[in-house]
């Protein structure tokens, strides 16, 4: 079995702090919940219910100001929007408003330079949400199986084609126990994710077309983030309300 170095960070909300309206919309130094963050995703759409939004990025500078990294590239969500992250449920097909940290990356491509954790997955690989498995809700898996008994709530990672080139993983209902394989393979979480909140939420791949909650950007963009994350800048993304 191939070692896997996914961990999870802290969650946390979005909140907009004080300040001019032009600000507000984009601007990290707007935003509450960046903590020490030097790295930030800022994602924005017009309306709750839209599936179309923009993906802006931005690093901050030792004397504390924010440079764009990615200007306004056009992105695709969840079909049916978005929601306060707190509110959202398996199946809605809504993206979760909040600010949440990026803890690691896999792909179907081998790694690009980026000092970010990273698995290149094969054909045996896979994403559990079964909320009948708790211990395996929102869990990268290796074990070679056919995961038949999820009934459909498993992500066969290979299946999902160049949308699945690139992938980040946000910090969005992760569990926060160890994960730890059992004799038979299989990934479980001593501390299992709310399993009634959905589960693999990725920053990844666009194929033109709107996700199930992710959020999805073009090939070369996501490619640019992969080389810039740096997990010593703790880099965040924060999935903006549009009001």
């Amino acid at each position: 079995m191939r070692p896997v170095v996914f961990a999870t960070a802290a969650v946390a909300l979005f909140a907009v702090a004080a300040a001019p309206a032009s600000a507000r919309a984009f601007d990290p130094s707007a935003l509450s919940g960046v903590g020490d963050s030097e790295q930030v995703i800022v994602v924005t759409a017009s309306s709750w219910g839209t599936s179309h939004a923009s993906v802006r990025a931005y690093e901050r500078a030792g004397d504390g100001t924010w440079s764009p990294v990615v200007t306004a590239t056009p992105a695709r969500i969840g079909y049916s929007g978005m929601t306060p992250g707190k509110s959202r449920r398996q199946g809605t097909g809504k993206t979760p408003v909040g600010t949440f940290g990026i803890v690691t990356t896999f792909g179907r491509l081998a790694k690009p330079k980026t000092e970010m954790p990273y698995v290149r997955f094969d054909r045996n690989d896979a994403w559990t949400y079964n909320p009948k498995s708790p211990s395996t809700y929102n869990v990268f898996q290796t074990a070679s199986r056919s995961w038949r008994s999820f009934d459909g709530y498993v992500e066969r990672l290979w299946r999902f084609g160049e949308q699945y080139n690139y992938v980040a993983v946000l910090d969005y209902n992760l569990p926060t126990g160890p994960i730890t394989a059992s004799a038979d393979g299989i990934r479980r979480s001593s501390d299992p994710a709310d399993t009634s909140m959905g589960g693999g939420i990725f920053l990844h791949v666009t194929n033109g077309t709107a996700t199930a909650g992710c959020i999805a950007i073009p090939q070369a963009t996501m490619g640019h983030i992969m080389r810039w994350l740096d997990p010593s800048k703790h880099p965040v993304i924060a999935i903006l309300p549009p009001s």
